[in-house]
């Protein structure tokens, strides 16, 4: 995680206003600020005692009008060879900030956020389609969380559908789920309308006003290139 300038200090009235104020560097406590909000948990269930800084109104160097609060989580017992636990980092962004005491928690959770994301990746072709335009993609998107509270919801409806390589089990995952939902879509039907009888497409109506498609610029990720190596060749 790179380092975070505080907010800049009052104008003075000469020259142009400063943009950045004191930088916080992560990896140096020396330029670390003093922190807004400090907890010190006893006993938590699973980290034992823990401390909790935050530092509130802080900015990265290229995006000064988003505030980032910045979240630094520190377990007080050692590891088991006498070394302290390394520090753990946390960015928050949002227009409202939970409470210091529930919101470094919520990172915990973040292992099955992830495999939420591929999930939806792999197994409901989340990325797959290419929209036009970013309200389709909105609303693609929107339906994911919809798709995977439907397959949470019929794990107990559904007839498992048990390919020839797998074994069966009693909890279904969300994929076993997903490959047995036939028998259920059969049941309730579907929304969409019957599909029309093959023949000559009419074309394109005589007076329609034509309208080219809005062309929006390409997201390129910039290539990183290869540190030269300040060693000499031998």
């Amino acid at each position: 995680m790179p380092g975070k300038w505080s907010a800049p200090p009052a104008y003075s009235g000469r020259g142009r206003p400063r943009k950045h104020g004191q930088k916080m560097r992560l990896n140096g406590p020396s330029t670390w600020l003093q922190a807004d909000n400090v907890i010190e948990i006893d006993e938590h269930s699973q980290l034992g005692q823990v401390r909790v800084s935050q530092w509130l109104d802080l900015h990265f160097y290229r995006a000064t009008e988003h505030r980032v609060n910045l979240i630094l989580v520190e377990r007080m017992k050692p590891m088991s060879n006498g070394q302290p636990f390394p520090p753990l980092w946390l960015a928050w962004v949002g227009e409202r900030t939970l409470p210091l005491e529930t919101v470094w928690f919520k990172y915990l959770r973040r292992f099955g956020v992830d495999h939420w994301y591929r999930f939806v990746k792999q197994r409901l072709h989340w990325t797959l389609p290419n929209l036009r335009t970013p309200e389709q993609s909105e609303r693609w998107s929107d339906l994911m969380p919809l798709m995977s509270w439907q397959l949470w919801l019929a794990r107990d409806l559904v007839v498992e559908n048990i390919l020839p390589w797998q074994s069966a089990t009693i909890n279904l995952t969300p994929g076993r789920v997903a490959q047995s939902m036939l028998s259920i879509l059969v049941d309730i039907g579907t929304p969409a309308q019957l599909p029309k009888h093959r023949g000559k497409s009419p074309g394109w109506a005589k007076g329609k006003v034509r309208t080219k498609a809005p062309c929006y610029p390409t997201v390129k990720k910039r290539v990183s290139r290869r540190k030269k190596s300040s060693r000499l060749a031998v």
